[in-house]
């Protein structure tokens, strides 16, 4: 969104007269900055962006937005408050009132980044819509989302995280969705809350921030997700496979790394994402194109076109060699999902490398052992392990397993086993960077020497 400077200046400091010319882009960070951007000096607990607020201003910021006890800048325009955090929240939020189109808000355990790519997609079709960047979805990422909304958008799919208890509530508030979504309640961040039920009390924040003219878009096949309709005094929109839903799939077909095919009010549908639980992040996005009272016969082929994001279930095949790469993150109900992808994807042999899980609190062994009993009861023929507490899957795997510390080192092995026929599974937390397994695995796929015995 683009708005004058004075009249930013003015939601700061209402007494604030700083001319200047109008602003076509928000940053925090000066090596992304663009000219014309406004720039917002954070303080966080290891960079203080008035450090940098000098090379902003070179590379054409409009104005910096700082402290008012800083002293720099010289004749610079900036713009001065209280706390430059606060300052980014507010022009966030007076920017979202200013604009007055629909937003979307979509959180969960799991498979959010997806949902939010895939109903912007969806929506793309039919009318101006926009989507949050990657996974912008925290206290600085979600402000900076809701400002880079393009003017001319109708619509803006945002994407809300959290990983402690206390901060759905903010964010919520801040991005005022009209339409609030929630994929599911599962064990991501463990660690950082008191149980499951904890988190999805957090969550559930989301649907409670609504205003009664708003819509709660529920997961009808999640417990805890289907409660959250008592939260909402306005309408409930669900979605599902095994439950009634307002958008429902039937005839479902899982061809693992080959997608799904699925029936939805009539209308058959195919998708390329891999996984029934992909299934769900279609009809997430489904239901709220049922919300704007788009049908999903006016979806079909946009539904066929989906591609996953990058490291989010990306299917490549290379020297006969199915590769499933989905090393962005990982949390134990994906990991059973993507378990499941694997053993229903055609191949002579099935090889899962999964790293490390992570912030899973006190319960982290026991988790990874129970993803390690799923490992047995997939059909997978090898499990690689990496990292940390990931051989505690080896130990109740029930399948051979070949344990490593490092993606160096799990890299080197697979590049010497992997053969033509053989489908491989890359999955773990993000910190634990399975891409270092992954990009040597796809240059070596074409070496003569690879293909040994498993066990």
């Amino acid at each position: 969104m683009t708005f004058d400077l004075a009249r930013i200046c003015r939601w700061l400091d209402p007494g604030c007269r700083q001319p200047g010319p109008r602003v076509r882009g928000y940053s925090i960070d000066s090596r992304t900055l663009r000219r014309g951007d406004l720039f917002f000096a954070l303080r966080g607990p290891h960079n203080d962006g008035h450090r940098h607020v000098g090379e902003a201003l070179r590379k054409g910021a409009v104005a910096a937005v700082v402290e008012q006890g800083w002293h720099g800048g010289g004749q610079a325009p900036l713009l001065r408050v209280t706390d430059t955090a606060r300052a980014l929240r507010e022009v966030a939020a007076r920017a979202r009132r200013a604009w007055g189109g629909t937003v979307v808000a979509v959180t969960g355990s799991g498979g959010k980044t997806t949902t939010k790519d895939i109903t912007a997609e969806l929506l793309s079709a039919v009318q101006p819509a926009a989507k949050s960047e990657g996974n912008l979805n925290n206290e600085y990422g979600l402000p900076l989302s809701l400002l880079r909304i393009p003017d001319g958008t109708r619509t803006a799919v945002v994407e809300i995280g959290i990983n402690h208890a206390g901060e759905m509530q903010p964010l919520a508030t801040l991005a005022a969705p009209d339409i609030g979504v929630v994929t599911n309640v599962g064990t991501a961040h463990l660690g950082n809350f008191t149980s499951i039920d904890e988190i999805g009390e957090e969550k559930g924040r989301l649907i409670e921030a609504l205003a009664p003219s708003g819509t709660a878009v529920l997961n009808a096949d999640d417990v805890r997700v289907s409660g959250f309709a008592r939260l909402h005094s306005g309408r409930t929109v669900t979605f599902g496979i095994d439950q009634p839903a307002d958008v429902r799939a039937d005839r479902v077909r899982d061809l693992g790394a080959d997608g799904t095919r699925f029936r939805v009010a009539g209308e058959d549908l195919a998708s390329a994402l891999p996984g029934r639980h992909n299934i769900y992040n279609v009809l997430a996005a489904l239901a709220v194109a049922h919300c704007l009272d788009i049908s999903p016969a006016r979806l079909r082929d946009e539904v066929a076109r989906l591609q996953p994001s990058a490291m989010r279930g990306c299917v490549r095949r290379s020297g006969g060699v199915t590769v499933i790469d989905d090393c962005y993150n990982a949390n134990p109900s994906a990991m059973t999902a993507m378990l499941d992808v694997l053993a229903r994807t055609s191949a002579a042999r099935r090889i899962a490398v999964l790293g490390e899980m992570r912030e899973l609190g006190d319960r982290s062994r026991e988790l990874h052992r129970e993803v390690g009993a799923a490992v047995a009861s997939s059909g997978v023929d090898l499990l690689v392990t990496v990292g940390g507490e990931a051989e505690a899957m080896a130990e109740s795997a029930g399948v051979p397993a070949v344990v490593h510390e490092t993606p160096d080192a799990a890299a080197e092995f697979l590049a010497g086993f992997v053969r033509a026929g053989d489908a491989v599974l890359i999955k773990a937390s993000r910190g634990v960077a399975l891409e270092r397994v992954r990009d040597p695995l796809f240059r070596a796929l074409g070496r003569s020497d690879a293909g040994g015995a498993v066990g």
